[in-house]
């Protein structure tokens, strides 16, 4: 059986248009962080990043597929974001990310800055017989 679990954020500048990338990300009470992680990319200069600077308005949705429907739910976390680039507030976003992903280990750690995003609203949907 198929199941995959993706959470990605949205974003818009001020040219208002949207930008949507998948993402790592972890919960701390009401406070939501992404990592911005030495993956392969064609810049650091991101588009989501910018877009952030322009406008810190997002939201990050969260879902999961699965082959058998009544296993599937989403959740929406809307809220106001920060680009963090150094400090305690994104060494605790670390943190989070290393415990949650054991993908990051010390050496794989996330480098670049975090997303901070204090969340306003939360919205979700599972599925029910």
């Amino acid at each position: 059986m198929t199941t995959s679990r993706v959470a990605r954020l949205a974003t818009t500048g001020a040219d208002q248009r949207p930008h949507l990338v998948p993402v790592t990300f972890a919960l701390d009470e009401e406070r939501l962080v992404v990592g911005i992680d030495q993956k392969p990319k064609s810049t650091m200069k991101l588009r989501r990043l910018r877009n952030i600077a322009e406008n810190p308005q997002v939201a990050v949705l969260c879902d999961e597929y699965d082959e058998d429907w009544t296993q599937l739910w989403w959740v929406r976390m809307d809220g106001r974001a920060a680009v963090v680039e150094d400090g305690p507030v994104r060494e605790h976003a670390i943190q989070l990310l290393v415990a949650k992903y054991p993908q990051y280990s010390d050496d794989a750690a996330p480098r670049g800055p975090v997303i901070v995003v204090d969340v306003e609203r939360w919205s979700g949907w599972a599925y029910a017989a």
